[in-house]
This record gives C-alpha cells, sequence and structure tokens, in this order.
C-alpha cells in the first residue's frame, strides 16, 4: 500500500511526462496516464470538447479533463480565478477570457513540467494578468480570502487528502465564493486489483471515492448551496479494460453495478463563517 507522500511522486512523474505527449495520446488513454488504445483505435475517453469555448488556446489543451468546470462556474468580469490543477493552462486561459483585463487567473500545479508549459503558453499568448504556481493544493500557494472562484477539471481525484484539499478551497475563497468541480466519482466498487496498479491511479479512477462520499466532503468543509450540475457515465472500452482485468473479470465488471462517473458540482462558501473555526491552527477546517 503506498503512502499519500508515495502516491503524490506517483502523480507527479506520469503528469511530467504527460506534459510532453500530444493530445491525441492523451484523450486516448485513461486521463493521459498510459497509452492503454489496442489497434488503430482512439476514444476520448474522458474529456469534453473544450474548442467552442471562447479563450480556448489547443497549445494548453492536453486532453486531460473529465467536464467542463469553466461553463458553469459563474465567473465575472473582474474576479479573481484560481484553477486547481492547472496543467498546461487550458482552463486558466479560458477563465481569463472571462474575467477580462480587470480579472486574474492564478493557476496551480504540482508538477514542474505543466508550470513550465504554461507559463510558456501565457507568454506566447501575451497575457499579464495570469500566473502559474507550482504547489501541493492540499496546501495551497495563496493567501486566505483570495478568490471570487475556484475551478479544477479532473484533479481532486489523484489527491489522496481529498478532506484537505476542500479544506484549503475554503480558506481561499472570499466569503460569498464559489468554487465548480469536475472530478471522477465512484458508483458501487471497483474491482480491488485497480486500485494497486499505479497507472491507473495517476489516470484519475482508481483514487476516485464513492460520490455519496465526496459530496459529503464538501458539505464537512462547510459549503452551501451544493449543486450536482452535470453528471455522466465514463464507459471504459474493451481493449482498455483487458490491460488490467482478464476476459472473466471484465465480464463480471460490465454485470455488476459500478459504475465510474464525471461529475461537475458547484458550491459556496457562506458570507457568513458562524463557525469562527477557519483561522489558521483552529483544527477544524
Amino acid at each position: 500500500m503506498e503512502t499519500a507522500e508515495q502516491l503524490k511522486e506517483v502523480v507527479k512523474e506520469k503528469y511530467g511526462a504527460i506534459a510532453n505527449q500530444p493530445k491525441e495520446h492523451n484523450a486516448a488513454s485513461c486521463c493521459g496516464a498510459t497509452a492503454c488504445c489496442g489497434g488503430d483505435e482512439v476514444y476520448n475517453i474522458m474529456a469534453d470538447e473544450y474548442s467552442n469555448l471562447e479563450g480556448y488556446n489547443p497549445d494548453a489543451d492536453l486532453g486531460l479533463g473529465c467536464g467542463l468546470p469553466t461553463q458553469f462556474a459563474k465567473m465575472k468580469e473582474g474576479n479573481t480565478v484560481v484553477d486547481l490543477g492547472s496543467g498546461a493552462g487550458n482552463d486558466a486561459f479560458i477563465a481569463r477570457k472571462v474575467v477580462g483585463s480587470s480579472g486574474k487567473v492564478i493557476g496551480i500545479d504540482f508538477t514542474p513540467a505543466m508550470i513550465e508549459r504554461a507559463r510558456a503558453n501565457a507568454e506566447k499568448l501575451g497575457f499579464n494578468n495570469i500566473e502559474f504556481r507550482q504547489g501541493d493544493i492540499e496546501d495551497m500557494p495563496l493567501t486566505s480570502n483570495k478568490a471570487d472562484v475556484v475551478v479544477s477539471n479532473c484533479v481532486l481525484n489523484l489527491v489522496p487528502n481529498k478532506h484537505k484539499v476542500f479544506s484549503e478551497i475554503y480558506r481561499v475563497l472570499k466569503p460569498g465564493g464559489h468554487f465548480s468541480i469536475s472530478d471522477i466519482v465512484l458508483e458501487g466498487f471497483l474491482p480491488e486489483r485497480w486500485k494497486q496498479i499505479a497507472e491507473l491511479y495517476a489516470g484519475c479512477i482508481a483514487g476516485a471515492i464513492q460520490k455519496d462520499a465526496y459530496l459529503g466532503i464538501i458539505s464537512e468543509a462547510g459549503f452551501s448551496n451544493l449543486v450536482l450540475q452535470k453528471e455522466k457515465e465514463i464507459i471504459l472500452p474493451d481493449d482498455i479494460l483487458g490491460n488490467y482485468l482478464n476476459e472473466e473479470e471484465i465480464a463480471a465488471y460490465k454485470a455488476g453495478n459500478s459504475k465510474i462517473k464525471s461529475i461537475t458540482v458547484y458550491a459556496e462558501k457562506p458570507a457568513k463563517d458562524d463557525r469562527n473555526c477557519c483561522e489558521p491552527g483552529s483544527g477544524c477546517c
């Protein structure tokens, strides 16, 4: 059983390699983790189509998402937006288009290669109100009450301590701020062996938790007005399943009630926090 730090190193190593892969390779795999499609077939397993959104930049699109959180994020001109797991900058650039020159976008990513690529994209575009910071989203390099909006796309499932991440989101949001996050969750239980495969963990699936538990963590962190904005089932083709399961295991998986889903969820930080417990060191967030 890997420790949390070991799992983080797996993610950093895998996504460091992914940063230099073409979008087609990533979209054809489990969130870019492995070249897992057989033959000449190419699947878009997780990602939704971004190219029709204003601000889209193809150089920043690595095909790693599992939703369109920026489409649901209720961003406004002048907002400060924080993008967690910003990768090459895809969602950050779309957010910048919405918030305009009077707004600001801050991307945070764990992987140095992703930060390097995102910064190069921003420099090439000449943007001066967008920045990318390397850091762990369990301990964000941001001051409290900084953001109007937090977005994230298929990233929190990779983080071992999801309670800590949502606590950090609560901390960095301004009172009355909100988030829109796309992520992978489960209904039913995956075969235990999937959870032992590092490549699949870095590919979004084995690090996912039950949907009810995920939504429960959000509520426990103190957020209100939780809304499930979008939900879709992720169908894994046989040639991908065949990399991890034998024929009997594939048949049992398909016959069972286990489902892998992409959800986009919205919630708000209350404008007034009556708990008086979210200061550093208070121990309840």
